[in-house]
């Protein structure tokens, strides 16, 4: 047994003292505003956590980890320790590796590596093509998170452009659909546009107006169209304009078909900071203005954007160099995304109960994901303390990604994460991970 005591725990809009018992892999008890049994203080392992915050674990329901096929940029091993170390105790990977996730073999043989070298729990999602209609119909709802359409072209090529595809997908799929909303024609008129002023050397700096709003929000558009006509589970993904927010709604999330995410890197960065980090602000879709950013943010608070996640997406640095159509598009989040959100609660412009929902019980709730994402008995026991007077410093010695860097580089956030239990164990204490390994995720649909 494990006796966590005394912690604030931020759960379900409240913020409470209070302490968790956890015997073998799931909450077992938990104690609010009372005093916890001498007897199971005698009997369980102590983790004295006065002055310290209890949340669930965060749940983050876009990654690309990069394995098969791109692990001199990040593997599973590797970047799900990152994720831990981050208070990130689940994860649900993307299919644009190579080979690519767009047959029930090549997705079969992720769940295998995982199985064997993932530090947190996971869930892959299936990719969908023009023409792999057959294998979708193939996925078991109960073990994998959805399906992933990319509908304007981003760092894999599997762009879905053939309307008829399009449709049927949307019409006979009965799970939920996730797409990367861009409008490729768009994009390459725009591109066609400041390659006769700059050639192929883009400066950075253009790249939002390149990977424009317009682009953005049609695509988006159709996708929610598309949604509504068929009645489809719609989930669209690291929305970056204040645009876009038309297509969606402030209600409960259970009243929900067509939900949306937000990112950290697009609740943190504007396209001011270009010229000072050029192309390790390079992301699909861009970073845009201080106005979208804020609107974003207030989308959040107001229920209308129903998660928060990073859209991790190492490269190396060497990769990162050069214009708009040279440098690859992507970052490294996943280690100091809690922290960033808990960064801006500090500052006043989130609540630290709103980044618990958006982080860890939203996406437990959107993806119907079994008994995770809560502080509650009979739940797996996934939580991360966080000292929130206690500041923290990135640096190259404490980045885990493989590829060695990150955006957040040389910034000082004001809270430490302590500790992360997965399952009931220890798996990151005070800058180590421990040799815990995650469990496949499983889903109640």
């Amino acid at each position: 047994m494990i006796l966590i005591h005394n912690a604030t725990i931020i759960n379900e809009d409240n913020s409470v003292k209070g302490s968790v018992l956890i015997e073998d892999d799931l909450i077992s008890e938990v104690y609010l505003n009372e005093k916890v049994p001498e007897g199971i203080i005698k009997e369980a392992q102590v983790i004295e956590a006065e002055g310290l915050w209890l949340l669930p674990g965060v749940i983050d329901d876009q990654v690309h980890f990069r394995e098969p096929g791109l692990t001199h940029k990040g593997d599973i091993e590797t970047e799900s320790r990152a994720a831990i170390a981050g208070g990130v105790t689940s994860f649900m990977e993307m299919p644009n590796t190579l080979p690519q996730t767009v047959t029930i073999e090549a997705l079969n043989k992720k769940f295998e590596l995982a199985s064997q070298k993932s530090y947190a729990n996971y869930s892959f999602f299936m990719g969908a093509t023009n023409s792999n209609m057959e294998e979708l119909k193939k996925i078991n709802p109960k073990k994998v998170c959805g399906i992933k359409i990319f509908m304007g072209s981003s760092t894999g090529n599997m762009l879905v452009d053939n309307k008829k595809a399009l449709e049927t997908i949307f019409a006979e799929v009965n799970m939920l659909i996730a797409t990367h909303c861009e409008k490729e024609e768009i994009i390459k008129a725009n591109i066609e546009k400041y390659k006769i002023e700059f050639g192929e050397n883009i400066p950075i700096p253009y790249h939002p107006l390149i990977r424009s709003e317009e682009a953005c929000y049609q695509s988006s558009s159709e996708a929610v169209e598309l949604a509504h006509k068929y009645g489809t589970r719609l989930h669209v993904l690291h929305i970056s304009t204040e645009k876009e927010l038309s297509l969606f709604e402030s209600k409960p999330l259970s009243e929900k078909k067509v939900t949306g995410e937000a990112c950290v890197h697009h609740l943190w960065f504007t396209d001011e900071e270009y010229l000072t980090m050029g192309a390790q602000i390079k992301w699909n879709p861009a970073v845009k203005t201080r106005k979208d950013r804020d609107a974003i943010l207030q989308a959040v608070n107001q229920d209308k954007l129903d998660v928060i996640a990073t859209d991790h997406a190492p490269h190396l640095l060497s990769e990162k160099q050069g214009g708009c159509l040279q440098a690859a598009s992507g970052g490294p989040l996943i280690q100091h995304s809690l922290q960033v959100m808990l960064e801006l609660a500090k500052k006043g412009k989130i609540t630290k109960e709103t980044v618990v929902k958006k982080m860890s019980h939203a996406p437990a709730d959107l993806f119907q994901v079994y008994k995770r994402g809560y502080i509650k008995k009979g739940y797996f026991a996934d939580m991360v303390l966080i000292n929130p007077e206690k500041p923290y410093t990135v640096t190259q010695e404490n980045i885990l990604y493989k590829c060695k860097w990150s955006p957040f580089e040389g910034n000082t956030f004001s809270t430490t994460i302590e500790k992360t239990i997965l399952n009931g164990k220890l798996a990151f204490d005070n800058g180590i991970v421990n040799e815990v390994r995650g469990k496949a995720l499983k889903f109640d649909r």
